[in-house]
């Protein structure tokens, strides 16, 4: 982890189910309890929903409400105190959009995570050349700044190292459609250098890298997704388009991306095959 406290995003969404919890033992209905304490009912929702901080005070008057003893109250308030501390993301805040900053806290306290990406080499796995161009490829039409690419190129980096070289890593897990290790970003140069890093990252013990082949069976039709995984948390999946991002939390749906993940992984190619693969694609790059 990042750090002792763990995600403060994660901190945030969890004092939030905790809150919901101990209201629904009570048998109490958000607009109840928001009567009850002379709140709003849209700010009892938005503290569940961790779209507001609530305050020390705010805590209080949930638990007295909530008939909390004092353990509970103490273990809500570390949370909130964790929750208020700032994630390394939070220093890019200005160049990328409001939900890949809660993607990134999510990240950051995630013990697994499955990616599939059909259309470009995926961020944590990046060279610094090809991640630049990958983002100069949508300046124009995402309407990027020359700084806000410099932010992004930087951002990305950061994150590799606090997710791929953290103490006690998460297990990352990643298919690549073939026509990734095709599609040029840059000079023949950038992509060479992006295969040969692809190479020594599946090396990483904690990764696992697998390529699905233009020639196989492609058994779900879907764009890319990112599942995270958490050790005292539900699972989440996070979906990037053009101009938005969302997440799925419905653990139903959540189970749906998992099978999936796992059909795409099973018609790969294994870790080795797979490394066979890149470094074929790597040798192409170097004509």
């Amino acid at each position: 982890m990042p750090s002792q406290q763990g995600s403060p995003t994660v901190r945030r969404l969890r004092l939030g189910q905790e809150l919901r919890l101990l209201r629904e033992r009570n048998k109490l209905t958000g607009a109840k309890a928001a009567k009850e304490l002379g709140w709003s009912a849209s700010k009892v929702s938005r503290i569940e929903a961790a779209r507001t901080m609530p305050s020390a005070d705010d805590i209080k008057a949930l638990v007295k409400l909530y008939r909390v003893d004092g353990g509970k109250f103490d273990e809500l308030i570390g949370l909130l105190r964790d929750a208020e501390q700032r994630g390394w993301w939070e220093d890019y805040e200005e160049a990328l959009p409001e939900e890949y900053t809660r993607f990134l806290g999510l990240e950051a306290e995630a013990i697994c995570q499955r990616s599939w990406e059909p259309q470009i080499v995926p961020g944590l796995l990046q060279t610094e050349d090809y991640a630049r161009e990958v983002i100069l490829a949508t300046r124009g039409i995402a309407r990027i700044t020359h700084s806000g690419v410099r932010s992004r190129v930087e951002a990305r980096l950061d994150r590799q190292r606090r997710v791929l070289h953290r103490p006690e890593a998460c297990r990352l897990t990643v298919v690549l459609d073939e026509s990734v290790l095709m599609r040029r970003f840059g000079e023949p140069s950038v992509m060479r250098e992006q295969m040969e890093h692809l190479l020594e990252i599946s090396l990483l013990p904690h990764v696992k890298l697998h390529v699905l082949t233009l020639d196989s069976l492609h058994p779900v039709n879907t764009g890319p997704f990112i599942h995270l995984q958490f050790a005292a948390f539900d699972d989440v999946v996070y979906l990037e388009q053009l101009y938005t991002a969302s997440f799925v939390e419905d653990l139903q749906l959540v189970a749906g991306y998992e099978t999936a993940f796992e059909h795409i992984r099973a018609e790969a190619l294994d870790e080795d095959e797979s490394r066979v693969l890149i470094q074929r694609k790597a040798m192409v790059w170097r004509r």
